[in-house]
């Protein structure tokens, strides 16, 4: 295997796991500014009322886009190994 080939396997790897991971991310992200900004506003201080919903957000977040990200992984595991493929046979 070439260097060039495993670079470009690994831009892809990190690509797909960023497109996988962003629905989360960005549905925590928002999660978790409403709720700094209802306590900033209601000048309740808990640590920890910020995480439940975060929790909640992104479980449910899981549920909605999970076949999503089940689709995209597959897609990017069947395309790895038919380069593998190609290049070794």
């Amino acid at each position: 295997m070439s260097s060039d080939f495993i670079i470009q396997l690994a831009g892809e790897a990190v690509y797909t796991v960023l497109k996988a991971s962003a629905p989360m991310l960005i549905i925590a992200l928002v999660v978790g500014l409403v709720v700094s900004i209802f306590q900033a506003t209601t000048q309740i201080q808990e640590q920890t009322l910020a995480f439940v919903p975060k929790i909640v957000a992104v479980l449910l977040a899981v549920l909605f886009f999970g076949p999503w990200i089940l689709t995209t992984l597959v897609d990017f595991t069947r395309n790895m190994l038919e380069n593998m493929y190609k290049y070794i046979g």
